[in-house]
């Protein structure tokens, strides 16, 4: 007999919008979601301005943004999105390394997402983003992180990452925005440094507030940029 005292709340759903403006694609991300259990779907947009409205209306936890749209695009939809702290941002893309998904990271997109991406994969991806981790496939995230480093060095080779903001850094610090180059999720960093996962959760903080950058993606590209200039 269950013990009358004890109750046990329900975890509620991680809330999503959809934005793609072909209507195919967002039907098949609708049902992987929501046939989970752990993911409602709350709106759709087909484009950025609708997907700004409908993120300011709705407020969702996670918003799965196409990069490239009709009208407002993905990137200056984001960054609306992010820059008003609404929600979480993961972008979609075919993974075409262009100045589109450049733009993105500048943006403040917590993570990319093949649009081929599997039911598991996109479930686990948009909760852990809903918890405050980015979207780490390390096949995905790896060559991201190389290929944005490599063009923001070809961009501004005269620029060094090695200011003030890393040099505040304690050695631990330093240890975990190394992970994070690596495209580590926190689970493989507590790992990699022997310490819990609340331990890494609180470092990860602390180094995006000392880079003054908003995700950790933003940090694993630093971290990159610092490689390729040491």
């Amino acid at each position: 007999m269950s013990d009358p005292t004890t109750t046990t709340t329900p975890r509620a759903p991680v809330t999503v919008l959809l934005a793609d403006d072909h209507a195919a694609i967002r039907a098949g991300l609708r049902i992987m979601l929501e046939q989970s259990g752990r993911v409602q779907v709350v709106g759709e947009a087909t484009d950025g301005d609708v997907a700004v409205r409908q993120t300011r209306a709705l407020r969702p936890d996670v918003v799965l943004m196409d990069v490239r749209m009709p009208g407002t695009d993905g990137i200056t939809a984001t960054a609306a999105i992010v820059g008003e702290r609404l929600a979480e941002v993961v972008a979609l893309t075919t993974f075409d390394l262009d100045e589109y998904v450049l733009g993105m990271v500048r943006a403040g997109a917590a993570g990319f997402l093949l649009k081929t991406v599997g039911a598991g994969e996109l479930v686990d991806a948009v909760c852990r983003v809903a918890a405050g981790e980015g979207v780490l496939a390390p096949e995905v995230t790896r060559r991201l992180l190389d290929a944005v480093a490599s063009h923001v060095r070809a961009a501004a080779p005269a620029a060094t990452p090695a200011d003030d903001r890393v040099a505040s850094l304690t050695a631990r610090e330093r240890d975990v925005l190394d992970a994070l180059g690596d495209g580590l999720s926190n689970a493989d960093i507590a790992a990699r440094l022997v310490v819990s996962e609340t331990t890494v959760k609180s470092h990860v903080s602390h180094v995006l507030a000392k880079l003054g950058v908003r995700t950790r993606l933003q940090a694993g590209v630093l971290a990159r940029d610092l490689r390729g200039s040491g």
